[in-house]
Parts: C-alpha cells; structure tokens; sequence
C-alpha cells in the first residue's frame, strides 16, 4: 500500500492516533467509573433508606418521615403516599426516573403485592455529571492538540538527520572524485546504514561516469588520426587532374563527411571533458559568427535539392559562446531540416536571445515530438542513413550549457526549432 503523505506527516497521525486512543479508552474508563458509583453507591444508600421505611410501614408508625429530597410512595397507601401512573411501570431495583425537566433516582420493592417506590432529586448529581464530561472533552481534545505538536517536534527530530542525507545525495558534488563520503557524518543507525549504502551508490555511478568520459575521450581522440587522414587524401585527390567529374563530386562528399565527423568528434571530446563551468575554456564566437560560418556550409547542399534558403541575420547582441557546442547545436538543426524537406524552403533566423531553424518539410506527429529529443529516434519516413543522435546531441549540449530547444510545427507542413541561449 503506497501512502501519499510525507513521512513526517505519517508520524504526526501515529501520534494523534494513538493519543486519541489512549485518550478515548480513558474517558470512557471516566464515564463508565461514574455510572458504577452513581448505580452502586446511589442504589445501596437508597436501598438502606426504603428498607427503614418498610419497616415503620410493618408497625404503622409514619412520624418519621423521608428525606426532605426524598418522595416515597407505596400502592394503596393514603393520601400523599398514593403511586403515580409513572412509577406503577417499575419493576424491583434501581432506575432512573425523569419528570420535566427534573431527573431521579428511584429505589423500587415489592412485597406480598405490594409496590414501594423512594425517589431521591439527582439534578444536582446530574450537574456534576455534566460538567466532568466536559472536562472529559477538554481533556480529550487538549490530548490531541498535544499529541500533534509532540508528533510535530518528534518527526522534526527524526526526519532531519533524513532530510540533510537527502540534500547532500542531491548535491552535484557528491559524483565528484574527491566529494567525502557520507557515512561518517551519520550515527550507526538505520539512517547510517542508509549513508553507507548511498555511499556505495556513489561510488559505482562515478566509476561508471569516469570510465564513459574516458571511453567518449580516448574514442574521440583516436578518431582524430584516420579523420586527418582521409581529408588529407581527398585534398591529394581533388588536386589530381586526371579525376573525371563524378569521381570528384564522390570525393568532395568524402571531404564533406569527414568535417562532419571531426565536428562532431570535437563536439562530443568536449562534452566528454568539460562541465558547465568549463564550456568558457573552448573557441569562443558570436551567434552571427557561428552562423555565417554554417551558412557557408550548408548554403550550397540546400540550394542544390531545390530548396530555397531563407536567412534572417537581424542584429543579435555580441555575446560570445563555445564556438564549437554552438556550431553543433545550429549544425545538426540545418542538417535535420534539410534531411527531413524535400521542396519549399528552409529558414535561419537569429534572434536578440537565440535563434529559429524552419523548413517546410514532412513535420512531426504531437504524439512524436518529444520522442525526437532520445537518443537513435528518427522521422517516420527515415531519411538518409543517419543513427538519430543529431537531436539527442542538440538536446544534451542545451542542457548542458543552460540552452533550450523546443519544437513545434508549421501550418500546413514542416517544422519549427527554436533555441534559446543563455551566457554561462
């Protein structure tokens, strides 16, 4: 069974739980003590008081009367002593008998036939009886309000040993190499226990961390070799004259991958080796810089399917940014758009906080948008031979760098990118 309260909260309704229990079992301990005085003691005292004058009635000798809160009646006795109809109903022993607003005690003995009845006025004893069943009431509720403030202090008490191992496991630098462990801080207790077991949490999730940002480093520096490699040799061979046009268009393709390839080796070693505070260490450039730079690259494939290439410079601020995060969040956009459109245009716009990548493509289903952004997720219709990692990339670097990114379609067709860039 899932609780959906707080356990500090669970421990303030133990608390008041278990006080309303202990409360409520001896209030009616109280009332139930009071009814056993009132029906012994009052019956006993009243039962002394009838036999005494059963036997003045046996030598009818009447000059002692009753109490002066008292009222006896006999059947087919004279006068005064006459039974009224609402005691005729009684049998023998001890009742309670009530006349307007007055109440009784009423003391009831046959003998040969005959009914005795002695009455007591209790309204006093009823008074009494009403003001300690409202003390027992105030008591009960003061016990409460108690046992919630004490449940109230108990659980802030308990839970804050709790709530500091809390915040510290949030802490970003607890996954750091050199963050203390946080099991001395704590006593040999279950929260203890907790600690040592977030401790050893801790340690596997940076082993893990360390080993991918040396995997994502080594791998993206080894690659660095072959790639200087190949576009050296597509330079040999675009100088070589003897290439006919189709081999040429073929090895400028290559060229083309291979600056891809090492863009995004360069991107993915940076975010490899740099957290927040370091993405200042790379190239820095303006938003307009990094986009005349694109634009130098992509205008000539867009314009070569047919599409037309609408840019928006405007006048952005000249903040500066890693130069090569930035490339690849713009780049993997223009590529996505021109992958994903097949006629109409593609639009670059930069804006005073970010910029806006258009086309009028094939678009995204509602249902799919926010699939785009994992990684090896691609378009419906697949084009290309790409894995799906150019949105997941553009995704992990804005996060990383403070960024957002989201996405939304165009009427009738196509899709709409808009990234907003913070200074870090």
């Amino acid at each position: 069974m899932e609780f959906k309260q707080s356990l500090s909260q669970r421990i303030i309704i133990a608390f008041a739980l278990m006080s309303a229990l202990v409360a409520g079992a001896f209030a009616i301990g109280i009332i139930a003590t009071v009814h056993l005085v009132e029906e012994k003691l009052i019956s006993s005292g009243l039962g002394g008081d009838l036999q005494r004058l059963l036997l003045m009635d046996s030598v009818t000798d009447w000059s002692h009367r009753p109490e002066p809160d008292q009222l006896f009646y006999f059947s087919g006795g004279p006068g005064d002593f006459e039974l009224p109809k609402d005691l005729r109903h009684l049998d023998s022993g001890f009742h309670e008998v009530f006349r307007d607003h007055l109440s009784y005690h009423a003391m009831v003995e046959i003998v040969d036939g005959r009914r005795y009845v002695l009455l007591q006025d209790q309204s006093d004893f009823e008074e009494r009886e009403r003001v300690l069943f409202a003390v027992v009431l105030v008591g009960f509720v003061l016990s409460l309000a108690l046992a919630v403030f004490l449940g109230w202090v108990l659980a802030r008490k308990v839970m804050a040993p709790v709530v500091r191992l809390a915040r510290q496991v949030r802490h970003r630098d607890q996954l750091l190499g050199l963050a203390p462990p946080l099991a001395p801080d704590y006593a040999a207790d279950e929260v203890g226990e907790l600690a040592v077991a977030f401790d050893a949490t801790l340690g596997r999730l940076r082993q893990a961390l360390t080993r991918e940002r040396l995997f994502t480093s080594d791998v993206s520096h080894e690659l660095r070799t072959p790639l200087m490699v190949l576009a050296s040799s597509c330079e040999l061979l675009l100088e070589n004259s003897g290439i006919d046009q189709r081999g040429r268009a073929q090895v400028e393709r290559i060229a083309r991958a291979c600056a891809e390839m090492r863009e995004l080796v360069q991107t993915f070693l940076m975010l490899a080796r740099a957290q927040h505070e370091d993405a200042s260490m790379g190239p820095q450039q303006s938003l307009s810089q990094v986009a005349d730079g694109l634009l130098c690259q992509w205008r000539e494939p867009i314009e070569a399917k047919g599409l037309m290439l609408n840019v928006e410079l405007g006048n952005p601020p000249d903040t500066r940014y890693n130069a090569t995060l930035l490339h690849a969040v713009m780049g993997n956009l223009l590529r996505n758009a021109l992958h994903y459109t097949e006629h109409g245009f593609i639009r670059l716009a930069l804006t005073d906080t970010g910029f806006v990548v258009e086309d009028s493509g094939v678009g995204i289903p509602e249902e799919k948008r926010e699939a785009m952004f994992e990684p090896f997720v691609r378009g419906s219709e697949k084009r290309g031979e790409g894995l799906g990692l150019g949105l997941s990339l553009v995704q992990r670097i804005c996060e990383s760098q403070g960024w957002s990114v989201s996405l939304t379609n165009m009427e009738p067709n196509g899709c709409r990118f808009q990234v907003e860039l913070s200074l870090k």
